[in-house]
Order: structure tokens, then sequence, then C-alpha cells
């Protein structure tokens, strides 16, 4: 496979990379219920259609859809010893997908999320991860040494993990999901990447304030902020302002948008890594999204490059 990332001016070792991509932190286990609405209903109870564990989260999201688009992936990340840990190895054996991990002291992470008949979501994430865990360097160091792209998971577990991809010369990108825009928190993930994407949703109108800053702090060359329905912003450095552009009509009805932001992310980015030009990474990422949002569950389905360059074919833009 001959992608941008392959080029001599992108490689800061002559020797050939032995991963496109390593994704680092970021697995764990949905609990999804479904629901009429976002809202509680009156009374303590109410029925449900039957609730099912997923295996989930964004690094899980982002490792999985990389791998399922052909790309050579790495995956680390802490993991318990637990039943969602044995039932998220089982899922990256049968996927095929490179993964490994360290014992995690808390236990696997977990999340319950609500979704309602529009496929909308809202999550309750455990967050059990202790506060100072970290990913040892010893751990770390030799995979991202074997890989010409990085993306660092929002999880303190992978901060540190920045300073060594910059040492050794290999992009990285990350995702702040729905960040405030001033929760310092993000900003080692916001100004630490090449690449940064995040959700407008929690940004709203002060969304192309907020993607200035972040170039305007960091090192990002590029950010993409997605918005649902409404399609999806980018910026690049030396530009004021956002390009907008709009979202793909779905080939197939919404039912749940657990996963579309993973799905967006690496379609994008292996359409850029190919060399595609903006707006055609933005279309991959945008048919991929949609793509998700057609089936139940946390990554349960993730578009393969044959099916992605098939749904390119017949994708329409969403009428404004």
């Amino acid at each position: 496979m001959t992608t941008a990332a392959t080029r001599p001016e992108d490689r800061p070792d002559a020797e050939q990379p032995a991963y496109d991509v390593l994704v680092v932190g970021g697995t764990g286990v949905d609990t999804i219920v479904r629901v009429d609405e976002l809202a509680l209903p009156a009374g303590d109870s109410v029925g449900v259609p039957p609730i099912r564990d997923y295996v989930a989260h964004t690094g899980n999201g982002v490792a999985l859809g990389f791998h399922a688009l052909g790309l050579v992936t790495k995956f680390l990340d802490f993991l318990g010893d637990d039943p969602q840990g044995r039932m998220i190895l089982d899922r990256y054996a049968a996927a095929g997908l490179d993964f490994s991990h360290l014992p995690a002291p808390g236990g696997t992470p977990r999340s319950v999320n609500l979704v309602d008949r529009h496929g909308r979501r809202f999550s309750f994430y455990d967050g059990r991860h202790p506060e100072d865990l970290r990913l040892p360097r010893e751990f770390y160091l030799p995979f991202l040494a074997q890989a010409r792209h990085v993306h660092v998971s929002r999880s303190p577990l992978a901060q540190d993990v920045f300073a060594d991809a910059v040492r050794l010369g290999r992009p990285v990108s990350t995702d702040l999901h729905a960040w405030d825009g001033v929760d310092p928190s993000a900003h080692p993930w916001a100004h630490g990447a090449d690449v940064v994407f995040l959700s407008a949703a929690a940004v709203g109108e002060r969304i192309p304030e907020v993607m200035r800053q972040i170039i305007a702090n960091g090192r990002a060359s590029l950010v993409v902020a997605t918005d649902g329905a409404a399609g999806c912003r980018v910026l690049e450095r030396g530009e004021r302002e956002p390009r907008c552009f709009p979202a793909v009509v779905p080939e197939r009805p919404v039912v749940d948008s657990n996963g579309a932001g993973d799905a967006f992310l690496t379609a994008f980015l292996h359409a850029r890594f190919g060399g595609a030009d903006l707006a055609e990474c933005v279309l991959a990422g945008s048919v991929s999204g949609a793509y998700a949002c057609g089936s139940h569950g946390t990554h349960e389905e993730v578009i393969s490059a044959a099916a992605l360059r098939s749904a390119l074919s017949r994708a329409r833009y969403a009428e404004n």
C-alpha cells in the first residue's frame, strides 16, 4: 500500500515502519439502553428493549476503523482482568487487531449510554482509571518508533506520548470529543497534536474561535469540528475562517450515533494518508460517519475500504 505517510519526507528513519498507525489508549465497554427520548419518564421504572454490552470507546473505534480500512494498526492500552476485559480480547482476536495491554488496576472502563429513537445518545462514563495512571515509556516507545502515524486518545494515561512522538518526528492526531473550548485539562491534546478533531456540540457558535485558538496555541496544522447533521468545519493553519462542509445523506436509517465521530476520523485520515484533497477527506469521513449511524451498538459495523469506495460513488450531500 502506498500512502502519503510512506513518502521519504514523512519518514524520520530509513527503516520501513512496521505500523501505518499506532493508537494509544481508549478501550472499554458500553452498556447501551434504548429509550424513547433522552428524558426521565414519570414513575420509577420503564420498560426498554434488551440492554446489551458492546466493545467500545474511542480508541477501540479508531483502531478497529483503521484496521478495517486496510491500515496496519497497533493498539495499546490498559485492560482489566475482568469479564469486560476478556470480552474485548475476544473481539480483537476475532477481528485480527494487533493489541497489547498492561493490567488496569481499576478494571476495564465502562459507560452506560442512553440512545433515543432518533439515534442520539447521552453517555455516563465511569472514568475508573486512577488520575496518575500512565503508560510506561518502556512499554509504548518500541511501538512508537515503528509507527508512521500516532493517534493519542484523550486519556491522561496517554498524555506522555506526545513528547516522544514529536522527538521522533511522528505526526500525531487526537480527538477532543465534546470539549467546551475552555477546560484546561484538554490542552495537552488540543495543543500537542498535528491534526485535531472535536465535536461542536459543547461549543456552539464559538467553534470558529475555538478552532483558531487550537492552531494559535499548539502544533495543529489542521482542525476538524464535526457537527452531526449540520456537517463539519475545517480550519487549516494560515486560514482565518473555517470552511464549512455539509453532511451527506445517510444511505440507511439513523438508529445509533455511537461511534460516528470515530468513524469520521478514521476515514478522513485514511483519505489524507493517501494524498486526497481536503474535500475528498471530508467526504470520506462523512460517508463513514453516516454508515456508523446505521447500525445498533458501538463500532459493531466498521466500514471496509471496499465498502467506503462503493459508498463514495453514491454519496449525496444533504440540503441545508
